[in-house]
């Protein structure tokens, strides 16, 4: 058996803790110097003139944002493999257009903050290349995942 179905009272933790996993995204943007305002706002750049930006970040901070990021995507890829049923409630808080939203905005800054910056060593930039390209291949399968449950199943049904 599944643990949500003996404990139905998990779909509404799960609900609170929403907001937190979307905030990770948010948390990652302002660390590269951008945002995403809310759930309907257009990512934007910030207006200000933001001193650290993902390609003039140091290494390490680099390094931890694209490891935080790649262990966040594969945790919420193996959490919905595991229990689709869970894509109701994540698109209760709009998870789909934030996700998209987050994709379009963090990964070419990432992306183009990995390869264009030097390195002492070039295994440095291999592992970061493997990551945010993992990164990018589980956020498309979470994708794939919510459309499915959400749009594609009800009408098969």
């Amino acid at each position: 058996g599944n643990i949500f179905t003996q404990q139905p009272s998990y779909f509404s933790d799960l609900d609170e803790t929403l907001p937190t996993v979307l905030q990770v995204f948010n948390n990652i943007l302002h660390k590269c110097g951008l945002q995403c305002e809310g759930a309907s706002a257009e990512p934007q750049k910030l207006e200000q003139k933001v001193s650290v930006t993902a390609g003039n970040m140091p290494v390490q901070e680099l390094k931890d944002i694209v490891l935080y990021l790649c262990d966040t995507c594969t945790t919420l890829w193996a959490f919905l493999d595991v229990f689709p049923l869970a894509c109701q409630t994540f698109q209760k808080h709009e998870f789909c257009y934030r996700l998209a939203s987050f994709y379009e905005l963090a990964i070419p800054e990432l992306e183009s903050a990995i390869k264009k910056r030097h390195y002492e060593d070039n295994s440095v930039f291999a592992d970061l290349w493997r990551r945010i390209s993992h990164s990018r291949k589980k956020m498309i399968e979470v994708f794939h995942i919510l459309i499915n449950q959400v749009c594609l199943q009800p009408i098969l049904e």
